[in-house]
C-alpha cells in the first residue's frame, strides 16, 4: 500500500465519469489532487465535493500551448493520471475521418504532448508515477473501432516502451486497461456492453492498481481473459467471431 499523505497527484481528464470517481478515492486517501479537463465549470464542481486538498487547472490537450500552460501552473507532482478521451462509434464502410483523427489526437497524441512536458522533470529528480489510461480494445482490432481501438492500441505500446526504458529507475510507470464504464461515451453505444461498471467500480480497481507495483491492469478480470486470449486466435477464427 502507497503512502497518499502529502503527496500531490495530477488527474487530466477528471471531470466526469472514471476521473472523477479516482479524483474522490486519491482524496480521501489523502492525496492533494489537482483536476484537469476543458470544462471549468464542472471542475470547479469536482474541486468543491473532495474532501481533501484539491485545486483544478484547464487543459485543451490538444493545443500544446495550453498543455505547457497548465503543466506551468500545475508545478511539481509526484504522480500524474492521464484519463482524458473521446469515442465515436463507425466502422470503415461508414468513414469518419474528422473523429477518427480526434480520437488518436485526443486519446494517444494529446498523451504525447503531456508527458512530454512531465516526463523530463521526473526522470531527472529520479521520482514520480504515470498512470495511462488504455483500453480493453488495445489488443486487437475490432468491428466499428475505426479510431479508438488505434489510438488505444498505440496508448498501450506507448506505455510499455515507457516501461521497458524507466521500470529500474525510479519513476514508475502503469497502464490500466479497462472494459465497458458507464459513461456519457459508452452511450454512444447502440449494441449490449458486457460486464459493464460504474464509474466507482472502476475506479477501485485503477486506485487498487495505484497501491501495486505491477504494471499493466485489465479489468474486469473475466472479460479481460477474452480479450487477451483472443491475441493468440488465428485470424480466420477470430474475425469470423467478430466480423
Amino acid at each position: 500500500m502507497k503512502q497518499w499523505q502529502d503527496k500531490r497527484y495530477w488527474l487530466v481528464g477528471a471531470s466526469a465519469g472514471l476521473g472523477e470517481a479516482l479524483a474522490h478515492k486519491l482524496s480521501r486517501a489523502g492525496a492533494e489532487v489537482i483536476v484537469s479537463a476543458r470544462s471549468e465549470d464542472k471542475l470547479a464542481k469536482l474541486v468543491d465535493e473532495l474532501p481533501g486538498r484539491a485545486s483544478y487547472q484547464t487543459i485543451d490537450v490538444q493545443d500544446i500551448d495550453s498543455v505547457k500552460e497548465a503543466v506551468e501552473a500545475v508545478g511539481e507532482v509526484d504522480g500524474i493520471v492521464y484519463l482524458a478521451g473521446v469515442y465515436w462509434p463507425f466502422g470503415a464502410k461508414a468513414w469518419e475521418a474528422e473523429h477518427a483523427t480526434a480520437m488518436i489526437d485526443v486519446n494517444l497524441t494529446g498523451l504525447v504532448r503531456v508527458l512530454g512536458e512531465v516526463v523530463p522533470g521526473m526522470v531527472k529528480k529520479d521520482a514520480g508515477h504515470i498512470v495511462i489510461t488504455s483500453s480493453l480494445t488495445a489488443f486487437r482490432g475490432l468491428p466499428r473501432s475505426i479510431g479508438y481501438t488505434a489510438s488505444k492500441a498505440g496508448t498501450m505500446s506507448l506505455a510499455e516502451c515507457m516501461y521497458a526504458d524507466l521500470r529500474k529507475t525510479g519513476v514508475q510507470v502503469q497502464v490500466i486497461n479497462p472494459g465497458f464504464i458507464k459513461t456519457q461515451l459508452t452511450e454512444k453505444n447502440d449494441f449490449k456492453m458486457p460486464f459493464l461498471m460504474e464509474p466507482e467500480e472502476a475506479a477501485q480497481e485503477v486506485f487498487d492498481h495505484m497501491n501495486s507495483d505491477g504494471f499493466k491492469k485489465s479489468f474486469p478480470f473475466a472479460f479481460s481473459l477474452f480479450f487477451r486470449l483472443a491475441q493468440f486466435l488465428p485470424d480466420a477464427i477470430y474475425y469470423r467471431m467478430f466480423g
